[in-house]
C-alpha cells in the first residue's frame, strides 16, 4: 500500500523527476564534502581535547584550532567561487548584514583591545562568508541534509563516547551524570541537540525517499538532549516542535491554516503574559533561579558600561579579552563576582560591542529574516526548517551570545538560512 501523496507548496514548482536532475559532477561532490566539514568544524565539538584549551571560549587561543578555522575560511571561499553571481545576489539582499560587518570593522579605531578586535573581525568576517557559502550553493532540501550529515556525526559520536566513556562523555564534577557528549559542558551539548532534533525533522520533510535515515536520528538527539538535563534547551525544542506543527497545518491551507494562524497568535500572547505576570513559575519550567544563574548580575554591569559609550560600544570582541585588569571585564568581573566569556544575551553583546549604531544593524537583519521567515510560511516549503530554527535561535539568543559570533555553526546557520530566504523565487542552486 502506497502512502498518499503530500500536496505541493501553495506556489512552488514541480518537483524535477529524479531522471530528469543533472548528476553531480566531481565540484560538487567536492563542495558537498567541504560543506560538511564546515559544520563539524564550526560545532566545536573537540575544543576540549585540543592543547591549551579549557573551554570553547578558549578556542582562538589554540594555535591548531586557529589553522584548523583558517583552512574551513579557504574551503568556504571555495565554495563560494563555484556560484560568484549567486553569492553576490545573496549579499545585495542583505544589506544589514553587510552593514552589521562594515560597523564591526569600523570598531577597530574606537576598540579598547584593537589587536583583538582585528581577529575577531577577520574571524566573525569568514564565519558569515561560511554561510553565505551554504545559502547560496545549495537548495534548501540539500542544504538542510548539509545540517543534518553533520549533525548526525555528532549525535552518533556523543553516543558512543556517553555510553563507553562515561568519564568524558559525561559530567564529573558540576551537574555529574549529564550527558556533554563531545562537548565541554551539557549546555552547550543540549543546546545543538535542539537544533539537531529540528534539523533532522526538515531534512525527512524535505527528502521523503530518506525519512527512514531521518526520523530515527532525531529521536537519537532528542534522547540525548534529554541525557543532557538542559531544561532551556528542552523547552526551546518545544517550541521549535510547535513551530513546525504550525507550518504543516499552514500547508494544508483554506480554514485550517486562518484557525492556525489564530491560536498561534493567541497563544503566544497568552505565553508573553505569562511570562510577565508569573515569571517565577516561568523560571521554574526552566529550572532556573530569579539571576538567571547569575546572568542578571551580567546584565546590570553591561547595562552600566553601555550608558558610558552608548553609541559606539567598546569594539567588536573586545571587552571579553580586556587583562588589563582594570577596563571594562574587570568592572564586569567585580559586580558579576565571576568572569563571565561572554554577555550571555545576543542583544545586550552587540550593543556594548558596536554601540547603538551596531545594535540597530543586527535588529535590522534579524527582523528581515524573521519578516521573510513569516512570508515563506505560506509560500515555500524551506519554512519548515527556517521558522522552527528561527523560534529556538530566537529564545536562545535572549541567554546566549549566539548572534554575530565568529566559529559558531548557529550563526552559520542563521546566514545560510537568511541568505536563502532572500533568495528571489525560481532562482534554485543545484
Amino acid at each position: 500500500m502506497t502512502a498518499p501523496a503530500v500536496p505541493p507548496w501553495p506556489g512552488t514548482r514541480p518537483a524535477v523527476k529524479p531522471a530528469e536532475a543533472a548528476r553531480p559532477g566531481a565540484l560538487d561532490v567536492a563542495a558537498w564534502g567541504l560543506s560538511v566539514l564546515m559544520v563539524l568544524v564550526y560545532t566545536q565539538p573537540w575544543v576540549m581535547f585540543a592543547p591549551d584549551t579549557d573551554s570553547m571560549a578558549d578556542a582562538t587561543n589554540s594555535g591548531p584550532l586557529r589553522a584548523m578555522y583558517f583552512a574551513m575560511y579557504a574551503g568556504a571561499l571555495l565554495v563560494l567561487a563555484l556560484r560568484p553571481w549567486a553569492v553576490v545576489r545573496g549579499l545585495i539582499a542583505q544589506p544589514f548584514l553587510i552593514a552589521l560587518l562594515l560597523v564591526a570593522a569600523a570598531s577597530l579605531f574606537w576598540s579598547v583591545t584593537p589587536d583583538q578586535t582585528v581577529r575577531r573581525v577577520v574571524g566573525v568576517t569568514l564565519t558569515t562568508l561560511s554561510g553565505v557559502a551554504l545559502g547560496a550553493r545549495w537548495r534548501w532540501s540539500t542544504m538542510t541534509e548539509i545540517l543534518a550529515t553533520g549533525f548526525a556525526i555528532i549525535a552518533v559520536l556523543s553516543l558512543l563516547l556517553g555510553a563507553l566513556l562515561p568519564s568524558v562523555g559525561r559530567m564529573t564534577e558540576l551537574f555529574p551524570g549529564a550527558w556533554r557528549g563531545v562537548f565541554s559542558e551539557k549546555n552547550g551539548f543540549g543546546g545543538l541537540m535542539a537544533f539537531a532534533v529540528l534539523i533532522f525533522a526538515g531534512a525527512a520533510l524535505l527528502k521523503p525517499r530518506r525519512a527512514p535515515l531521518w526520523w530515527p536520528m532525531a529521536a537519537l538527539a532528542l534522547g540525548l538532549l534529554v541525557l543532557s538535563t538542559s531544561k532551556t534547551s528542552l523547552v526551546s525544542l518545544m517550541l521549535g516542535i510547535a513551530a513546525v506543527g504550525f507550518v504543516l497545518l499552514v500547508r494544508r491551507g483554506g480554514a485550517v491554516a486562518v484557525i492556525a494562524t489564530y491560536v498561534t497568535v493567541v497563544g503566544l500572547v497568552a505565553l508573553g503574559a505569562g511570562v510577565v505576570l508569573a515569571p517565577d513559575t516561568f523560571l521554574a519550567i526552566l529550572g532556573k533561579d530569579a539571576t538567571f544563574t547569575g546572568r542578571t548580575r551580567i546584565w546590570a554591569a553591561i547595562t552600566r558600561l553601555i550608558d558610558e559609550r552608548p553609541w559606539l560600544g567598546y569594539g567588536y570582541g573586545a571587552v571579553w579579552t580586556d587583562t588589563s585588569g582594570w577596563g571594562p571585564l574587570a568592572r564586569i568581573v567585580k559586580q558579576a563576582g565571576f568572569t563571565p566569556q561572554h554577555a550571555h544575551n545576543s542583544w545586550l553583546e552587540q550593543w556594548l560591542g558596536l554601540g547603538l549604531v551596531g545594535l540597530w544593524a543586527w535588529v535590522l537583519t534579524y527582523f528581515t529574516t524573521l519578516g521573510r521567515t513569516l512570508v515563506a510560511i505560506f509560500r515555500h516549503p524551506g519554512a519548515l526548517v527556517a521558522f522552527p530554527f528561527l523560534v529556538v535561535f530566537t529564545v536562545m539568543s535572549l541567554t546566549e551570545s549566539i548572534a554575530f559570533t565568529y566559529n559558531d555553526l548557529r550563526w552559520v546557520m542563521f546566514v545560510a538560512l537568511s541568505v536563502q530566504l532572500a533568495r528571489p523565487r525560481g532562482d534554485e542552486p543545484v
